[in-house]
């Protein structure tokens, strides 16, 4: 298979965990027999420096022309600390989903039995949990009609019929290739948004039979997901609430570098770790290379390569149980492991396979 990858290193730590994914990306496909080219792009803190644009013209034809991207992080302390600044690196981030139609944000939840210990929650609870959050990516309050004077301010959280009937028809298909449970997260009882999404997806759920779909709001959503984690196979939302939920979601594993995400929809799916730029360990080595890596296993289950993901898989695992890890999830007295090395080990365990 030939594959044109854009490669969107980013901000902060984001050209680290890149070249550890790239690498890992090469070496499964000179396994596997797979022809895979790399088109390098500016976006964030890093394109604003270059050209003004956090996602410049350049950046979204490369995306466009590729079969995914492979995207790092956004964000620079120095935007954050100016609350005057007209343009930021997140922009650039909302731009590409939008330009690029990516509606529905795929986020996995799952526990590794090693790290286990590492979660805020009790043993008990969280061993075992495995769900995929889906959230509604380029409607809602983050893209509605804004409005802000010094009196008054506001975010319309508005969604249309299809808009919403596409999103939940991604939640039932990957409920179906599951364990067939889908929860549906809303407030219906007080917003008149999320009665129409219960509203649809009542009407779409009888096209599923074989799968069981409950409804519950954001608040008792959140509650369970701490009480009661492997309640949960597929859960689908609105944007805003999809934002809380998977941020709360992504600790239940004890370390955020350890998740990947996908973004699909109209154009060229991204895939990416969910957590951000982390500024302050940028060139220090120290950065956790997993969740870009395992990026790159669903990028390639995307395009249905099954053996070529369930690879990088088992080589994490493998990393993750010789103690290969980078420290803030090594075990005491570990040996100490950098990203560029957790990254190479990686590869070389690819290549001995």
């Amino acid at each position: 298979m030939d594959l044109k990858i854009a490669v969107l290193p980013g901000d902060g730590i984001g050209p680290e965990i890149s070249e550890q994914g790239v690498a890992v990306m090469t070496a499964v496909c000179e396994k596997f027999g797979h022809n895979v080219t790399y088109e390098y792009a500016l976006c964030g803190a890093a394109a604003i420096d270059a050209v003004g644009d956090p996602f410049p013209e350049d950046t979204y034809q490369k995306c466009m022309a590729a079969d995914a991207v492979l995207f790092s992080s956004v964000g620079d302390p120095k935007f954050d600390n100016d609350p005057t600044a007209k343009v930021r690196p997140e922009q650039g981030l909302l731009a590409m989903r939008k330009k690029l139609g990516l509606f529905a944000n795929i986020r996995p939840v799952e526990t590794f039995e090693c790290l286990i210990h590492q979660s805020p929650l009790k043993e008990e609870l969280v061993r075992g949990a495995d769900f995929i959050c889906i959230r509604e990516l380029t409607g809602g309050m983050y893209f509605g009609e804004k409005y802000q004077d010094d009196e008054k301010a506001y975010d319309t959280n508005a969604y249309t019929r299809p808009e919403i009937e596409r999103i939940l028809k991604v939640a039932f298909e990957y409920a179906r290739r599951r364990r067939k449970h889908l929860t549906v997260v809303d407030k219906a009882n007080v917003l008149a948004s999320s009665r129409l999404w219960r509203q649809i997806a009542k009407e779409m759920a009888p096209q599923y039979p074989d799968v069981e779909t409950d409804y519950m709001f954001v608040d008792n959503a959140a509650m369970r997901m701490i009480q009661d984690p492997r309640f949960f196979d597929v859960m689908v939302t609105e944007n805003t609430f999809g934002d809380i939920l998977t941020d709360e979601g992504s600790c239940i594993t004890g370390s955020m570098g350890l998740l990947p995400s996908a973004s699909t929809g109209e154009h060229t799916p991204v895939f990416e770790p969910i957590h951000g730029s982390w500024p302050q360990a940028k060139g220090l080595n120290i950065a956790n290379p997993l969740a870009q890596i395992l990026s790159v296993a669903m990028l390639f289950e995307y395009f249905d390569l099954k053996e070529e993901g369930a690879m990088i898989r088992k080589a994490v695992n493998a990393s993750l149980d010789a103690h290969v890890r980078t420290p803030e999830i090594q075990v005491e007295g570990g040996a100490k492991y950098g990203t560029k090395e957790v990254g190479q080990w990686i590869v070389d365990y690819i290549k001995k396979a």
